[in-house]
């Protein structure tokens, strides 16, 4: 049975709770930060922060919580964010409903997150695709391949490598990619073609900064132990040009190999097990038209250009 007190508290929140106030903490839950939160809402930070603490006061607990990248959700936070989403999209509805758009329509701003090389390839055309089909949807695309947690930058849906390191993310698989090793054959005539992983010591390898990584799947120590990467970039498309100029061999995917017929691939060199892409988002979104939209995009778009990852 409720207390009398849990009864009181409630009913004071409901006396005193700002509906507009939750459209601030929606904000800042999406993007992660009170400054983009305020670009979005054509407020100051200033007012985003006074606003967030109002409705602090009222609930009686903190919502947001300061991270290394930006703010995060508290636990309570996350929760009245999930209630609070359902709020958000009637008045969107309405608002289309007012302005005779059609209600099925997806709106307003999104924000994905993918590694750099899936971004450009299939992130890209599958958006571009989407946004045909709804002109109002907004889309802010951030590439990174790092490890995907809850503190990083605000986003709606990520594309990660392997599995997310916390539950409060819902994931799913997305698609199986191949990598493997590609150098052009200037590049072989040159320096040899090495016939083993171990061979592949006296040759410049192009690979990620390990360092910047932080993504166990990528390890290069997996695909070639003890050899060391010669040539390290955060960008997948510097690894790319390392070897499409015949300036080194490159463990690259494939559906980035193919864009350069110069490159040949390794194929006795090949890792025998693939890896795989992850769809990502907070919990709280998934009820969101837009996530849902953008993760059909991504599977219809991957699905049809299967040949290219494996």
């Amino acid at each position: 049975m409720t207390s009398g007190k849990a009864v009181m508290d409630a009913q004071s929140v409901l006396r005193n709770l700002k509906t507009d106030d939750l459209r601030y903490l929606l904000a800042v839950a999406n993007t992660g930060r009170i400054g983009a939160a305020a670009d979005h809402l054509s407020v100051d930070a200033s007012t985003v922060s006074r606003r967030l603490r109002a409705l602090e006061k009222v609930l009686g607990t903190r919502v947001i919580t300061r991270s290394s990248d930006g703010w995060e959700l508290t636990e309570f936070g996350g929760s009245i964010v999930e209630r609070a989403r359902p709020i958000e999209e009637a008045l969107e509805s309405v608002a289309r409903a007012v302005g005779g758009e059609s209600g099925d329509s997806v709106r307003g701003d999104f924000r994905l997150t993918a590694p750099d090389g899936f971004a450009t390839v299939f992130a890209v055309p599958a958006l571009q695709k989407l946004r045909t089909q709804h002109p109002g949807l907004n889309v802010e695309l951030l590439t990174a391949t790092r490890q995907l947690n809850l503190h990083q930058a605000g986003f709606d849906l990520a594309v990660a490598v392997g599995t997310p390191i916390t539950k409060r993310l819902f994931t799913e698989a997305l698609t199986q990619y191949r990598l493997s090793f590609y150098a052009t054959d200037e590049y072989l005539e040159r320096n040899g073609t090495p016939a083993t992983l171990d061979e592949l010591s006296g040759h410049t390898i192009a690979f990620y900064v390990e360092s910047l990584l932080q993504v166990g799947d990528l390890d290069f120590s997996h695909y070639a132990p003890g050899v060391d990467v010669r040539f390290a970039s955060t960008n997948i498309f510097a690894q790319l040009e390392a070897a499409v100029s015949s300036a080194a061999i490159a463990l690259i995917p494939r559906f980035m190999a193919l864009r350069s017929p110069d490159l040949r691939e390794l194929d006795h060199l090949r890792p025998s097990t693939p890896l795989r892409y992850v769809l990502a988002t907070r919990r709280e979104s998934l009820a969101r038209p837009a996530v849902k939209a953008v993760r059909d995009a991504l599977a219809r778009e991957v699905a049809v250009r299967r040949h290219e990852l494996l």
